[in-house]
């Protein structure tokens, strides 16, 4: 993966790729970006989902997957969480003047969804809601697979990630609602604060 531009005046990027015997991933990310994307994948449901973080997270995204599909989409969208997370972690650098924590609760329908994170640089996932979230398939995307993707990237960024659907009933709601209320969350957490100055939010001095 490439080395993450550390100034304040530069964009912070990443790019890097995954290649083993069920996939190969490359992908690029700009945290301070626009919210531009691109996408190459053989999986639309899960195209959409990160269209959604990077639209609502304002993070340029390009991506580019092949995958055993022939099989089923597990293994790709695993793999997509685990570059995901590590590129993250990699763009956001020595973490000082962000605000580090961004909560958002986002009413989609008749859906409301909150999620919270922390980026201070341990790992937690944590998830309520209902279980039906896990049930049928969009396409060929098994629906089990957004939590399953969620969790490998809050593993890989070492953020916490903390969702709460506080009440809905329509599968595709459930899902495109907490990736956009992520998207929302994690341009709060990412965001520099200017009366921080560079500092590292934390009372230690430092985030692991």
């Amino acid at each position: 993966m490439s080395q993450a531009t550390q100034s304040i005046t530069n964009p912070r990027q990443a790019n890097g790729n995954r290649k083993t015997t069920e996939t190969n991933i490359q992908m690029e990310i700009n945290l301070d970006g626009n919210g531009k994307y691109h996408f190459d994948t053989p999986i639309p449901f899960l195209e959409h989902m990160l269209s959604h973080i990077s639209k609502h997270g304002l993070i340029d995204m390009n991506l580019k997957l092949k995958g055993d599909i022939g099989i089923d989409c597990h293994h790709s969208v695993e793999d997509t969480a685990v570059v995901f997370g590590g590129l993250l972690k990699e763009a956001i650098g020595d973490k000082k003047g962000i605000f580090r924590y961004g909560h958002f609760t986002l009413p989609m329908d008749e859906v409301l969804t909150t999620v919270a994170v922390d980026l201070g640089g341990r790992f937690a996932f944590v998830y309520q809601g209902p279980e039906k979230i896990k049930e049928g398939k969009f396409g060929i995307y098994d629906a089990e697979l957004s939590l399953e993707f969620l969790q490998k990237f809050a593993m890989n960024a070492s953020m916490n990630l903390h969702i709460n659907i506080h009440h809905g009933d329509n599968r595709h709601h459930l899902h495109e609602s907490i990736f956009k209320s992520l998207g929302k969350a994690l341009r709060g957490a990412m965001t520099r604060d200017p009366r921080l100055e560079g500092d590292i939010p934390s009372t230690k001095g430092t985030l692991a």
